[in-house]
């Protein structure tokens, strides 16, 4: 019996380990209905493309209501937002998703709602009111409200005026109801099954001080870790992701005090973005060899926030694919921001309103003719960022070009994905340097007890030489190719020459 236990708990963590990523930005995902929203019939409607990516998990954007097109700050945690989509919309999404034997994750940020919430219309200049103290006040009557980052008010993109308050997470009532609110999307329907439930959270700009004014401290003890440890009691199984508001920390804090299973790699995300070896080597590994077990890193380098990778000064089709085969191979837990995969461009333009970020947050580009089914151009006439528009006709970025194309950068995504998943040690092996003669080419191991995988990246334009140490001790004989099948010798068991064109990868297992 304990034979067979072990077998299934490995099991468990093997599937889990080869988990891929795919974060919607689901307003401009697809569009099922023509108005020019994306939404979660569109997303529905989509489960074949991202199974054909070879993605095994979504994450979502906020689906709350709220007056920002990006839906953080809320107007109503308990509705959707009618523009993604019903409730029974969401469900069948959800049951799926599941039905294929995917997962789904919510994105969620409780700490902040607008002057529209009823929390805010109710409590304001009311003291009396049963919410007044779910809002931060600064003062006894309710009249100095602790605005976000103590901004007064936003201009979103469509030039309407918004309030943001901080919610007062000192208040147990907010802890109880947060815990309300996410318990709700694990079971929606209370049944004790979880088919239609949400398979865990990405909580956006967590903070253990909020935004470190020292009004709102120790939340990772107070607030987070009592509502995670209870949410993990109605779906064991489920996944807590953090996104460290300071980008700068590996964020083991979280994993030490709060209750979070997975944070953000962003330091390895700048390392990828620069192709330079000494920094790809301390920052992989100090973000892949630290993290205490059952803890993990999500290896990214584009999400919502962030420029589109293929907009960085330089970046050209191959050096796309070097970072893609960085970002898939080289652990953790790979996450694809929509349209990574097709080289969509992207970055922030300046000014105040949110719809500064809409660059990065562009319509997918299914169709060569940037037209048609699906385009969810919900941005449409309404500012400098539909004027400065990414998305082109026939430009060669879209669905539609580039899955008929062996060369192109999605089958490259394609491609290594299935490499991943398909290699035991690619897909929750753990990661080791390997040292080789080459200033230009990041050489690395993923390995379990019983294989070892070589990688071999060319970070320059040009062709590269590089001979790779392998540990003698280790007795390998041989080292055949998982790309082209080709295999080559060992030299006296200590190293591998490798000949490598720009930006390429090569993969090997070694075999004694």
């Amino acid at each position: 019996m304990k034979k067979i236990l072990l077998i299934i708990l490995l099991g468990a963590t093997q599937t889990q380990a080869q988990e891929v990523i795919y974060h919607v930005f689901q307003r401009s995902f697809f569009d099922s209905n023509g108005d020019g929203h994306g939404d979660l019939k569109g997303i529905e409607q989509k489960l074949d493309y991202l199974q054909n990516l070879g993605a095994t998990s979504i994450l979502l954007t906020p689906l709350y209501q709220s007056e920002f097109y990006h839906n953080y700050f809320a107007t109503d945690f308990e509705k959707i937002d009618p523009q993604y989509g019903t409730m029974d919309e969401y469900i069948s999404l959800v049951k799926e998703v599941h039905k294929r034997g995917l997962k789904i994750y919510q994105d969620v940020e409780m700490q902040y709602v607008t002057h529209e919430h009823p929390w805010y219309k109710d409590s304001y200049g009311n003291p009396q009111s049963p919410y007044s103290k779910y809002v931060y006040y600064n003062d006894s009557l309710n009249l100095k409200p602790f605005f976000f980052y103590n901004i007064p008010e936003f201009t979103t993109y469509s030039n309407s005026k918004q309030k943001i308050a901080v919610v007062n997470m000192n208040n147990p009532a907010v802890r109880h109801y947060t815990f309300d609110v996410l318990n709700f999307w694990l079971d929606p329907n209370q049944d004790g099954k979880v088919d239609d439930g949400v398979d865990g959270f990405r909580l956006d700009h967590m903070m253990d001080d909020l935004d470190n004014f020292k009004k709102l401290p120790n939340l990772f003890k107070n607030f987070w870790t009592p509502v995670l440890s209870e949410l993990k009691k109605t779906n064991p199984a489920i996944k807590i992701i953090a996104e460290q508001a300071n980008w700068f920390s590996l964020g083991r804090e979280y994993f030490r005090e709060a209750e979070v299973d997975r944070v953000f790699a962003f330091y390895l995300s700048w390392a990828i973005e620069q192709m330079n070896k000494k920094e790809l080597i301390k920052a992989a590994d100090s973000t892949l060899t630290k993290n205490p077990g059952g803890k993990e890193q999500i290896v990214f380098v584009e999400n919502h926030d962030t420029r589109r990778l293929a907009s960085v000064a330089g970046m050209n089709t191959e050096k796309l694919k070097a970072a893609a085969t960085l970002n898939l191979l080289l652990g953790g837990i790979p996450l694809i921001y929509y349209g990574q995969e097709i080289g969509m461009k992207g970055t922030q333009l300046k000014g105040a309103t949110d719809g500064n970020d809409i660059p990065i947050r562009e319509a997918f580009e299914w169709t060569a003719d940037a037209k048609g089914n699906g385009m969810a151009f919900w941005y449409k006439n309404t500012g400098p960022w539909w004027d400065s528009t990414h998305v082109k006709p026939h430009d060669g970025i879209s669905v539609e070009e580039q899955q008929t194309d062996i060369n192109s950068l999605f089958n490259h995504y394609k491609k290594m994905i299935e490499l991943k998943k398909s290699n035991p040690a690619l897909a929750y092996g753990k990661y080791k340097v390997a040292e080789n003669s080459n200033d230009h080419v990041f050489s690395f191991y993923r390995f379990t007890d019983t294989e070892k995988i070589l990688v071999v990246v060319n970070l320059s334009g040009s062709p590269e030489q590089a001979l790779v140490q392998i540990d003698r001790a280790e007795k390998y004989k041989s080292a055949k190719s998982l790309l082209n099948g080709k295999t080559q010798k060992v030299k006296n068991y200590t190293s591998l020459l490798v000949n490598i064109l720009p930006y390429k990868a090569q993969v090997y297992k070694l075999n004694k």
